[in-house]
């Protein structure tokens, strides 16, 4: 028996993963974040297994059901939104699903940020303009942050931010990041990333709060940088005609010249 942690994508329901859509389809029992994870997934459950939606219940709670599930030799699908390795939960599930000998499994899946980045058609990452994505979020009531990882110290990198679980927080977002970025910085705002009601919000530090109003909140992620709206960076040399790669040697003296692996 194995409880497969299963990152269930960011909300449409055909970004699951083909790995997780067949674990799904192989365990007897199905454990769900409900306020999160598209019903949609639950279809590729198999007939007759039991469905529990965990946004109502305790760790404690979560935990007593998949012992129970243990007990009886059968496999779990436990249902995450995006992917587990951020936000999640999944940590403290496994710490005491380990100290009972239960084995797991994790499986990837597509993250919100990344579907937010495909709603805006957007590269988080350009060629000497922004080479670093930092995931992050501000305080709120389930989950403080360590002293060091504030929006402040972030933006003097002034890296791309996708700031997530903020939204209710967006003044304080702005005044944390504007002295660093300026008012005139590119802001979008996405919320239900990849859900049928997705909404984007595009703006400026200095304009994002009257633009979004009070109109999003719960599950959007703000995005913050120059590369948002960039269009005269520079193109990368991995495609250049002269660069000098394994797959595109430039001439005898090059240094993959008879490089066949």
């Amino acid at each position: 028996m194995t409880v497969h942690f299963i990152g269930a994508g960011p909300g449409a329901p055909d970004l699951l993963t083909l790995r997780g859509r067949d674990l799904i389809a192989a365990s007897p029992v199905c454990l769900y974040a409900g306020s999160l994870v598209p019903a949609a997934l639950l279809d590729h459950c198999p007939p007759g297994a039991r469905i529990v939606n965990t946004a109502p219940l305790s760790l404690d709670a979560i935990i007593a059901e998949i012992a129970e599930a243990h007990a009886a030799g059968h496999d779990v699908a436990r249902l995450h939104s995006g992917d587990l390795s951020v936000w999640s939960a999944m940590g403290e599930q496994m710490r005491r699903l380990r100290a009972l000998d239960i084995p797991v499994s994790i499986t990837p899946g597509v993250p919100a940020f990344a579907a937010a980045a495909a709603a805006l058609e957007a590269e988080l990452t350009l060629p000497e303009l922004g080479q670093s994505l930092v995931l992050t979020r501000t305080p709120g009531r389930a989950s403080t942050m360590p002293p060091a990882e504030s929006l402040t110290n972030f933006a003097v990198t002034g890296a791309t931010l996708a700031i997530h679980l903020s939204i209710h927080n967006l003044a304080q977002v702005v005044a944390d990041l504007a002295p660093a970025y300026g008012g005139d910085c590119p802001v979008a705002v996405v919320w239900r990333a990849s859900w049928p009601d997705q909404r984007i919000v595009r703006a400026t530090l200095s304009t994002i709060e009257q633009a979004v109003a009070g109109t999003m909140e719960r599950t959007a992620i703000i995005l913050v940088g120059r590369v948002l709206e960039a269009q005269g960076f520079a193109e990368s040399s991995l495609y250049a005609a002269d660069y000098d790669r394994r797959f595109r040697p430039q001439g005898a003296m090059s240094r993959f010249e008879g490089v066949t692996e």
